[in-house]
Parts: structure tokens; sequence; C-alpha cells
């Protein structure tokens, strides 16, 4: 089972929630850039480079830290830079309503996180318990 240390996916939502602090404060949507191209990156060659970064500070060996499953973390990000990009798009097209409504959506989701329940990991769940039950009638 592939695995990632919880430190380094508390490290990259803690990126979201203050790269969308950032955002909302200076009123700049270049911020959201910030998680949204090491997002991308590690959706699309296995590599981020705030992740990659925080490893270097970790005290222990990364297998002596909490596991996160590397699928529900790709899951996780996948809707983290949608919501990013679309919060991103908002800003560039002055359209301020889309850009709070899914900055919001994903700092929230980032933050709540942070403090123990995971949304993507629910939505990921019921997912796959929907899918289940269809193909088991």
């Amino acid at each position: 089972m592939n695995t990632i240390p919880k430190p380094l996916v508390l490290t990259n939502q803690w990126f979201i929630v203050l790269s969308v602090a950032a955002a909302w404060v200076s009123g700049s949507g270049w911020f959201l850039l910030i998680p949204l191209i090491p997002g991308l990156m590690g959706l699309l060659f296995k590599f981020n480079p705030i992740m990659k970064t925080a490893k270097l500070f970790l005290r222990k060996k990364p297998s002596e830290y909490i596991p996160e499953d590397f699928e529900q973390q790709q899951f996780n990000q996948m809707i983290a830079v949608i919501c990013l990009s679309l919060g991103f798009l908002g800003y560039m097209m002055n359209w301020m309503t889309l850009a709070y409504i899914f900055t919001a959506m994903v700092a929230l989701a980032a933050f709540v996180a942070i403090l123990g329940f995971c949304v993507g990991c629910f939505i990921r769940f019921q997912w796959q318990q929907y899918r289940y039950r269809r193909l088991s009638k």
C-alpha cells in the first residue's frame, strides 16, 4: 500500500488555507497558484514540490508517521485542484461570486481536514458504496 506521512498532507492543506486567505485579503487570485501548480504537478507527475520540500523537515523516518492513503490523497487533490482552478478563473474573469464560492469550498474542506474530518474521504467512501451497491444488484 502506497502511503504519505500525515505531516506532509497537513502541510499541503495549510498551504491551501493560507493561500486562499492571502487571495481574499489581497484581492489577488495569483496567490491561488501557490497550491494549484504543485497540486497539478502531484496529479500529473506524482511529484508535489510542497510535500517534497516539507519531507526535508521530517524528524523521523516517513514510515514512523501516521500514514495517509496515496489514492485517497490523489482524489482529495483532484477536488482541491478543480476548486482552486475555478476560484482562480473567477478572479481572472472578475467573477467574484465564482471566485469566493470555490475558494471558500476548498479552504473550508482543507481546514476541516486539518481539524480531523476529511470531506474528500467521505465523498469517495459514499461513491464507492454507491458503486458497490449498484454492482451487487
